[in-house]
C-alpha cells in the first residue's frame, strides 16, 4: 500500500506496484498500461437471493425500488455496498437485515459478477450468495417499495437484471435439495 516508507523501514515515499498492478494491487494489462488507462476493478457489493421452500417448491423474495432510488420500479434482490473494513458475508448478514428485517440462518456463497460503473470508472465485482431465512414478517428499508416472495421461474420473470435471473437460477441448482450437498463444505459461508 502507500503510506509512510518503503521497503526496508525508509523514509521515503512507498515503491510503486509491481508491473501489471493498479494503484490498489488490481490486475492490468500491459496495454491497458501503456494506453494510461485508469479503469480500477474491486470487490464492493454484494447481492443476496433469500429462498425459503413454499407449498409449490422454492421461493424466492423479490424487492421493488422505491421512487427517487436509483433504478426506481426495478425489481431485484438484496443489494448493499460491502462496508470498509467488513468481509463479503458480514455485508450480506447486515443488508439482509437492513432492507428486509429477516435474519439469515444459512448463507452460500454462488458467484461472483462484475459490472461496469462508467460514471465512476470502476468495474465492481458483486459476491452473489444465497441464503435461508427464518420466518418472519418482512419490513422493506426505504430503498424499496414492494416486496414478494414468488416462485423461481415468475421470479426470474419479475427480475429486471439478466444477469441476476442468471444468479438465481445458479442458486435454485445449487441448493435445489435444500443444501449444496457434496459442496457444502466449501459453498457454505454461515
Amino acid at each position: 500500500g502507500g503510506g509512510g516508507g518503503g521497503r526496508g523501514g525508509g523514509g521515503g515515499p512507498a515503491p510503486p506496484p509491481p508491473r501489471g498492478r493498479g494503484p490498489a494491487g488490481n490486475a492490468r494489462t500491459s496495454t491497458e498500461e501503456s494506453e494510461g488507462a485508469v479503469t480500477d476493478a474491486r470487490v464492493a457489493t454484494v447481492d443476496v437471493y433469500l429462498l425459503r421452500r413454499g407449498s409449490a417448491g422454492w421461493e424466492t423474495l423479490v424487492l421493488q425500488r422505491a421512487e427517487g432510488t436509483r433504478c426506481t420500479g426495478a425489481w431485484e434482490v438484496v443489494h448493499g455496498r460491502i462496508e470498509p473494513g467488513e468481509r463479503p458475508e458480514e455485508a450480506a448478514i447486515r443488508e439482509v437485515g437492513e432492507e428486509t428485517g429477516l435474519t439469515v440462518e444459512r448463507l452460500y456463497n454462488v458467484m461472483v459478477q462484475p459490472f461496469y460503473l462508467h460514471m465512476l470508472d470502476t468495474v465492481t465485482l458483486a459476491v452473489v450468495f444465497a441464503a435461508f431465512v427464518g420466518d418472519g414478517t418482512v419490513t422493506l428499508g426505504a430503498e424499496h417499495a414492494r416486496a414478494e416472495w414468488l416462485p423461481i421461474e415468475q421470479a426470474t420473470e419479475r427480475l429486471t437484471w439478466p444477469r441476476s435471473r442468471a444468479a438465481l437460477r445458479d442458486a435454485v441448482a445449487l441448493l435445489a435439495t435444500g443444501d449444496a450437498g457434496p459442496v457444502e463444505d466449501v459453498l457454505r459461508v454461515r
